[in-house]
């Protein structure tokens, strides 16, 4: 198979003016920054819970509480022994009853990452709201669930990828789209040389 053809759908600019927009939407909507602590989900969500909490210590200057949630012990698609999850760490060191939670992820598609995030934050307490922020929302939902705040919307089809890549583990700092229709295209053109 040849190498599988990308759109870029943000790059570093970009996904820096997402975390900008996204910080101050969250702290108009809140009246602030004094009942906020954030929660982002394991690996990329807790990457730009961290970066969203950067950015609203430089609008307002108030350190916002940091957590980080594995969902693995809460996803509903884990069945047998042959599928049991890797567990990370979830550190949640911080109260999160009558607080504004910010639950943060990368990519938003069918909900039941997000679904299994509300049952994680649940367990901890009572929050006074949670609210969803996605850097990007790419549609095919399976469950009722939508974002507060949007980096941005991405129309695809349900076998495309949309891919995240951070400073913090990756190497480079974009955000990419692997669209079924190429990949389908580049198969096809290899196989036709054979």
């Amino acid at each position: 198979m040849g190498k599988v053809a990308e759109e870029t759908l943000l790059d570093k600019k970009g996904i820096e003016r997402a975390i900008t927009r996204i910080s101050h939407e969250i702290l108009e909507k809140n009246d602030g920054a004094d009942t906020l602590v954030i929660i982002g989900i394991l690996t990329r969500g807790a990457d730009l819970a961290k970066r969203i909490a950067g950015k609203i210590k430089e609008i307002e200057g108030v350190d916002i509480p940091v957590g980080l949630l594995d969902i693995n012990l809460y996803r509903d698609d884990v069945h047998g022994k042959l599928d049991q999850p890797i567990i990370q760490r979830t550190e949640i060191l911080f109260n999160v009853v009558d607080r504004n939670v910010i639950l943060v992820d990368d990519v938003l598609f069918t909900g039941r990452t997000i679904r299994a995030a509300l049952d994680a934050i649940v367990d901890f307490g009572r929050a006074r709201s949670i609210q969803l922020a996605v850097l990007i929302d790419r549609g095919h939902r399976e469950l009722p669930i939508r974002p507060d705040y949007v980096g941005k919307n991405i129309p695809t089809s349900k076998d495309d990828r949309v891919l995240v890549r951070l400073g913090e583990r990756d190497d480079r700092e974009v955000v990419v789209a692997e669209k079924a229709a190429l990949k389908a295209e580049t198969e096809n053109k290899g196989r036709k040389k054979e």
